[in-house]
């Protein structure tokens, strides 16, 4: 019997801390403007966007491309216009700017510069488990 209450109780405080670590919230977007001419753009695409999508940060925030011309169509609140390529953006589920990168300052420094604006994204908790009914005999 012993062992069926601390199973119980072990179950029990899993199920507590699951339900209490938050996780990032999953909408979230990594908008690149940039433009052909750009040679820091194409110097990202090199080397940084074949890997993106698969990187932790890729599938948090995937990549959506916009010239920067088009940037009053991207359907993003800006906090201030793009003035300079590439300007990466990460907005929210909700389209709102959370912080951007401005230039492309080499891989080396990106994913540290993008890893700081991740971390400004709002936290939500981590979904429930369902609850079971169990049964002691």
């Amino acid at each position: 019997m012993k062992a069926v209450g601390a199973l119980l109780l072990l179950l029990i405080m899993t199920m507590a801390t699951a339900m209490a670590t938050p996780v990032p919230a999953a909408a979230a977007e990594l908008v690149m403007f940039d433009d052909p001419a750009c040679v820091y753009c194409r110097r990202w695409l090199a080397e940084v966007g074949p890997g993106y999508p698969h990187t932790d940060e890729g599938k948090m925030a995937p990549l959506r491309r916009i010239p920067v011309q088009e940037q009053r169509g991207a359907g993003l609140a800006l906090k201030s216009p793009v003035n300079a390529t590439p300007t990466f953006v990460l907005a929210d589920d909700a389209g709102r700017e959370v912080g951007r990168i401005t230039g492309y300052p080499g891989a080396e420094h990106f994913y540290p510069m993008l890893n700081e604006l991740l971390r400004k994204l709002p936290q939500v908790p981590a979904p429930k488990p369902p609850l079971r009914e169990t049964r002691l005999h």
